[in-house]
């Protein structure tokens, strides 16, 4: 198996600009320098996904997922990395070059892309199926011909046909070497308990394929055409790894663009309505498939629109089924408005049979707001029935109490008020004891959760003096532990915090045996200080960003090699462009010679801007953009902190620039993970101390008790040391 080489890659990350990358998932709005969104992987009501345009990564600070532009399409569409680079790849309309990939590697990243193959396959071998075989077009083709559906729709939602013969489809990825295991784990085939024998699921029906946000084919739905009742009517892919139904919606993939253009997601039931819906010119539909609406649908719809229109037939049954599981959108914050159909129609029948102007113009003018439409309906089969009459109101309650926002929650306690002949206060008592009932068994969930998460921990001696607050510049997302003992995954992050984001930036100078000076970057400097004490990391995953981070040094000669190189043929390029131009319009010699001279300068200015950004930035680009997993999300979460100044910034307040005050910060940020490590090596010795006590052995008491005086010695050492240092290399 190949993957892409590093100059692709490299042409793939230069390209790929993050606010494009997320904009197709998520719904993006300017605030300063950043854009913001709701989370696509988390639910929220309140915006905290923010991307940074210039950074070239996004950041969820509720959740902590985010990355750079590979990373997120990574996370979002559960693809591996290689996939990311070639959704990025197609997406830029760049080529993509190729090299071979050991066989440990090629078995990570097989299983995913198998199953999304094989369904791709399939998917193209059901449209063949439909339109050139004649079984296809007698009974597939027709069937969708008879529905009003057109050629271009059938192509747009790449509807169609597996064939009746028991496991022809089995057979045939067989013989195109598909493999037995995706055939059976995408749900394509299965194997019968009674026989053995593997047959195909789909047989003698249309086919209807499920596409992720994305377009990966990742499940199917089948109709029977048959009119036996003892036969399924829809049969649908099941779950697996690459396939959720909570978290799918169909049409979505089609209907993206028109959502965000729109400003609204009508939502309707079946696969039939989406694309009769379309084919009318109303693209902005999706179905949840005839399934209850889950928190990840909801979600999906938030992304792309802050409003929801739901269109039903007129089936009373129906609408009082699917009414209770509405709540979950209101919950979700979004708006949410209802549209009832004539007699006789639902929302296939009715797009079939009216243009889209007459349908955009029905649901304009027929929408009725979600809680006002709920009371009405349940309303009328309380009539003077007092016990159904308040059940109606509880569930009215229960409704009013999902609305996230309290300005709009009032509102409709006001306007319930009125169509439920209530007094207002009581419905505002009933709202807030709903909402705090619930929050109160929310609370209850999360203590659960978190005393099955929990893990005991073994108390032992404290001293105050082992006690150290944590780096200011870190945020400390764990308690202490109840030994005080510091964390020090949280110190060695407040050095990996530099090593992230000036990683290639020179500190200081070495001096090696024979005089003479050497430049020392971040990377370099933490290494050297990591060697002469030796010190590791704690943790698994600032150890392995670390390692990535010394490993980007063989790459870097050639591409800063790179840069310079293009940079420079800019500079000439600007000045060549400047010079042309002062030629046609300067009057005489000595404008010429200011005007080169201004030139120069700012032509020079901009080249040493460029080297310094990419320079400054090189680092963090690549282990944002890294294949592991936890080197890109640690990366990213250090490349996007939100830190305050320590007493350190502003001690060298007076420094022109973050570059100036670097060394400094840098030098606190290493002593402090020092002092950190002796303080958790000195609560250690507080144990084996007690321990010999207890045991008796006072000549080994009194030997831990001058090395425990040692470490606190050099902790106070660490705690002054300050300034700039000339370091020897041996």
């Amino acid at each position: 198996m190949k993957r892409i080489d590093r100059e692709t890659v490299q042409r793939i990350l230069d390209a790929a600009d993050i606010v494009e990358v997320v904009s197709d998932f998520v719904k993006l709005k300017r605030r300063g320098a950043n854009y913001i969104g709701l989370c696509p992987f988390h639910n929220e009501r309140t915006p905290s996904f923010s991307v940074s345009k210039s950074k070239g990564i996004c950041k969820c600070f509720s959740c902590g997922k985010g990355g750079s532009a590979v990373g997120f399409v990574m996370e979002h569409e559960s693809m591996t990395y290689n996939e990311a680079l070639r959704y990025l790849a197609a997406k830029y309309n760049i080529k993509i070059k190729e090299e071979e990939i050991s066989a440990e590697q090629q078995q990570a990243e097989s299983e995913r892309e198998s199953m999304l193959a094989i369904n791709e396959w399939a998917m193209h071998r059901f449209e063949e199926n439909l339109m050139n075989t004649d079984t296809g077009r007698d009974i597939g083709f027709s069937y969708f011909r008879e529905r009003g559906i057109s050629e271009r729709m059938i192509e747009r939602f790449h509807l169609g046909y597996a064939l009746e013969e028991r496991d022809i489809l089995f057979r045939e990825a067989a013989a195109a070497g598909y493999q037995e295991q995706f055939l059976i784990s995408t749900g394509l085939c299965y194997r019968q308990e009674s026989t053995g024998r593997i047959v195909d699921r789909f047989r003698g029906r249309v086919i209807y394929p499920i596409q992720s946000v994305s377009g990966k084919v990742v499940a199917f739905g089948g109709r029977t055409l048959r009119t036996d009742k003892s036969v399924a009517k829809y049969v649908n892919s099941p779950e697996s790894t690459i396939y959720s139904k909570s978290a799918q919606l169909y049409g979505l993939f089609q209907a993206k663009k028109a959502i965000s253009q729109k400003g609204r997601c009508i939502l309707v039931e079946g696969y039939m309505d989406v694309i009769s819906m379309s084919q009318s010119g109303v693209e902005n539909v999706v179905a949840s498939s005839g399934t209850s609406l889950t928190q990840g649908q909801a979600r999906l719809i938030h992304r792309f629109s802050d409003a929801v229109t739901i269109i039903y037939d007129s089936d009373p049954a129906g609408i009082k089924a699917s009414l209770r599981g509405i709540d979950i959108l209101l919950a979700e914050g979004l708006d949410i408005s209802i549209v009832l159909l004539p007699d006789g129609d639902d929302p296939d029948s009715f797009a079939q049979s009216h243009s889209s102007e007459e349908v955009e113009k029905y649901i304009d003018e027929n929408s009725v707001d979600f809680i006002r439409f709920k009371t009405t309906i349940l309303l009328k089969d309380a009539a003077d029935n007092p016990t159904r009459r308040a059940e109606v109101i509880n569930d009215i309650v229960q409704s009013v109490a999902a609305i996230p926002d309290e300005v709009k929650r009032m509102v409709y306690v006001q306007e319930c008020s009125r169509l439920l002949e209530m007094g207002e206060d009581i419905l505002r008592r009933q709202v807030s004891l709903t909402r705090k009932r619930k929050a109160e068994q929310a609370a209850v969930e999360r203590q659960r959760e978190n005393a099955r998460a929990s893990i005991a921990e073994i108390s032992s001696i404290r001293t105050d003096s082992n006690v150290i607050p944590p780096p200011t510049h870190v945020t400390n997302t764990s308690a202490s532990p109840a030994n005080g003992q510091p964390r020090l995954a949280d110190f060695e992050r407040g050095v990996l915090l530099y090593v992230v984001r000036y990683g290639m930036t020179t500190v200081c100078e070495a001096i090696d045996t024979e005089g003479n000076t050497l430049p020392m970057n971040v990377i370099d400097l933490v290494e050297h200080e990591m060697n002469n004490d030796g010190m590791e990391f704690s943790d698994p995953a600032n150890h392995d960003l670390f390692e990535e981070a010394r490993s980007l040094r063989a790459c870097w000669p050639a591409d800063f090699q790179r840069e310079e190189n293009e940079a420079a043929a800019h500079r000439n390029a600007e000045i060549e462009d400047g010079r042309r131009e002062l030629a046609a319009t300067a009057n005489d010699l000595a404008a010429i010679t200011r005007g080169e001279h201004m030139l120069t300068e700012r032509a020079n200015e901009n080249y040493n801007e460029s080297i310094s950004s990419f320079t400054r930035n090189y680092v963090e680009r690549s282990l944002t953009c890294s294949s592991n997993d936890k080197v890109r999300h640690l990366a990213t979460s250090l490349a996007f902190e939100r830190h305050k100044l320590s007493k350190y910034h502003t001690r060298f307040s007076q420094l022109p620039s973050e570059l100036d005050k670097l060394p400094h910060l840098l030098n606190q940020a290493i002593y402090a993970w020092k002092s950190a490590m002796l303080a958790s090596m000195s609560a250690d010795l507080c144990i084996q101390i007690a321990q010999a006590n207890a045991e008796g052995d006072i000549e080994k008491v009194m030997q831990l008790m001058q090395l425990k005086a040692r470490y606190l010695e050099l902790q106070k050492e660490y705690g002054h040391m300050l300034g700039d240092r000339v370091i020897g290399t041996r």
